[in-house]
């Protein structure tokens, strides 16, 4: 005896599940969209590796800065 028809369990847990994928494809293009503002401004690429930083050390002085 072949099951045709679904039933009321069948179609509220594919309706969840739809519901689901769809919020998870949601997130994925919200990271992704995340990610390509970030890689295209390219600014502050800089990984932390518990070391300072060049960007955020002050500017040495200039040898005419010390002469004066």
């Amino acid at each position: 005896m072949a099951i045709t028809r679904d039933s009321e369990l069948h179609t509220r847990r594919f309706s969840r599940n739809a519901g689901l994928g769809v919020v998870l494809l949601g997130f994925v293009a919200i990271v992704f969209g995340l990610t390509v503002v970030k890689v295209e401004r390219g600014s502050k690429l800089e990984g932390f590796d518990h070391q300072p930083r060049v960007s955020e050390l002050p500017a040495e002085p200039t040898k005419t800065e010390v002469a004066k």
